[in-house]
């Protein structure tokens, strides 16, 4: 898809964001969640940068934020990779555009080491940060029930080469 802008994402984008997230929620390939937030949830539970939106035509058609893994000052470069886009608008490039540029704005951010938890059938989104730098760390069995059934989630990491670790 042509035309993808990234950028900050903004209050005004919310309604969007939550959206496009509910439609991940529903799907029940992308998060253990059952409900959105309200702003000042979403708000409070991410880093305040980067946050990012894919936007075509003006419109928000994905988004892509930060959360912290602990509160613990030894973890404050250690961050947990939110990626969602559009049911309508997947396959198009507009993840890819959001992880890459997530990628460097996390570098930007002093961020060492991205994480993303991952539902093992969620075939495409680990495609896509297995090919942005991503490698897989493990295998979370049975870490969640969701609707009754448990579920696993595969475990991935990227590490800067930008941000150092020594």
């Amino acid at each position: 898809m042509s035309g993808i802008q990234i950028i900050t994402l903004l209050f005004d984008d919310w309604q969007r964001v939550r959206s496009i997230y509910l439609e991940g929620i529903a799907s029940g390939q992308a998060t253990f969640e059952t409900r959105a937030p309200s702003w000042a949830e979403w708000d409070s539970a991410h880093l305040p940068a980067p946050r990012l939106v894919a936007a075509s035509e003006k419109r928000v058609i994905g988004w892509a934020a930060l959360s912290p893994v602990s509160s613990r000052a030894v973890y404050a470069g250690v961050a947990e990779v939110s990626v969602y886009v559009g049911h309508d608008f997947r396959g198009k490039g507009a993840g890819r555009g959001l992880l890459e540029s997530l990628v460097v704005e996390s570098e930007r951010n002093a961020i060492w080491t991205l994480q993303a938890s991952i539902f093992p059938e969620n075939v495409a989104s680990m495609a896509l940060h297995k090919s942005c730098g991503f490698r897989e760390v493990g295998k979370r069995e049975r870490i969640g029930k969701m609707n009754g059934v448990w579920r696993d989630t595969i475990l991935l990491e990227r590490r800067s080469k930008v941000v150092a670790c020594d």
